[in-house]
């Protein structure tokens, strides 16, 4: 995933409008013809069409300047321009699109889904079109209008239904790796993971759902300290999000720093549907353990897991599935946070 890109800024303009004709009908025994100028063709568009089949934008980072084609100019005998030819521009699911310093022009969500960002000009009117009962020999055309033209942010926020969220080195690659077909790099050292990575986690026969390992936050990601503002717009769209704590570390200075940053970046994150995950299970004694469990309220659904020996990874994918699926069922009101998620939500699920 090292070519993994999810800010781009581009320049789009569509297709000028043809001009109008300026003509006169000529035939025999018709000397004095009337005007028959044709309109000129509009211009091309500029459309961002999403692709299910794209993951990232890198491919804006080589070819940065989309043209909608320019309309064709009227003929005579009445003949209208051609068209321009629309350009379209295939993007990822997740796409947010910006004109730069402007207003925000809305989000490619679904496949096939189509933005007009650019229109093509209007063509021109031909001089048949200016002809009237008292004149009646027009020698009036308009100019095609020119397209609009526009620079525009597109960033990339991943569509998952669950992000791993946690501190940097808290074993998150690791349990997607163990979850997931996913190979994101592992190693024993901060940041390890430097852009998302995203797995298809099977439960059953029929469920499955996609899990994202979001890079590592620290207290001050918010403010863009580390990788923070980088990568925090991929946790927004995710139904469930899994809390992964190191419990060979700080559990509760963990959590809290997570929380924090999560609120502080997005309000709404902080009551969005969330699952404990106490990972690195197998480096503790159970002392250890009980007493970092006691520190959660009864209300929350904490799971012991770890991706090294894959302890707690079924009851994990239960409880995600489980929760995705309540999510989906009651969707939050888009001014109202998503119910946060108790132990009665589910069954006790079993590896």
């Amino acid at each position: 995933m090292a070519n993994f890109i999810d800010r781009v800024e581009i320049e789009v303009a569509a297709g000028d409008g043809g001009r109008g004709c300026v003509s006169f009908r000529r035939a025999r025994f018709m000397p004095r013809g009337g005007p028959d100028g044709g309109d000129g063709g509009h211009g091309g568009d500029v459309v961002l069409v999403g692709d299910g089949n794209l993951t990232t934008l890198l491919d804006f980072t080589y070819h940065r300047h989309f043209r909608g084609e320019r309309g064709t100019h009227g003929m005579g005998s009445r003949k209208r321009g051609a068209e321009g030819t629309p350009c379209r521009v295939r993007v990822p699911l997740g796409t947010s699109v910006q004109v730069v310093d402007g207003p925000l022009l809305g989000e490619i969500l679904a496949d096939g889904q189509e933005m007009v960002v650019a229109r093509g000009g209007r063509g021109g009117r031909g001089n048949e079109a200016f002809k009237s009962s008292t004149h009646q020999a027009p020698r009036t055309a308009e100019p095609g209008t020119p397209g609009e033209s526009h620079r525009l942010r597109l960033e990339l926020k991943l569509i998952a239904d669950a992000g791993l969220v946690g501190k940097p080195n808290a074993g998150k690659s690791t349990l997607l790796a163990a979850m997931s077909a996913a190979t994101p790099k592992i190693a024993d050292y901060p940041f390890t993971t430097l852009s998302p990575v995203l797995g298809v986690v099977r439960v059953d026969g029929e469920r499955n759902f996609v899990l994202a390992d979001i890079p590592g936050l620290i207290e001050g990601a918010s403010e863009g300290r580390g990788l923070g503002l980088d990568f925090l717009r991929h946790v927004e769209r995710t139904q469930v999000l899994v809390f992964v704590l190191d419990v060979t570390g700080d559990v509760a200075s963990d959590d809290a720093v997570l929380r924090a940053e999560l609120a502080a970046y997005a309000p709404l994150l902080a009551t969005r549907r969330r699952i404990v995950a106490l990972n690195k299970v197998d480096l503790v004694d159970a002392e250890t353990l009980a007493r970092v469990r006691a520190a959660f309220t009864p209300d929350e659904l904490v799971l012991e897991t770890s991706g090294a020996t894959r302890r707690g990874l079924g009851a994990l994918a239960q409880a995600i599935a489980t929760a995705r699926a309540a999510a989906r069922a009651a969707p939050a009101a888009p001014d109202s946070p998503a119910a946060p998620l108790g132990p009665t939500s589910i069954e006790s699920p079993t590896d």
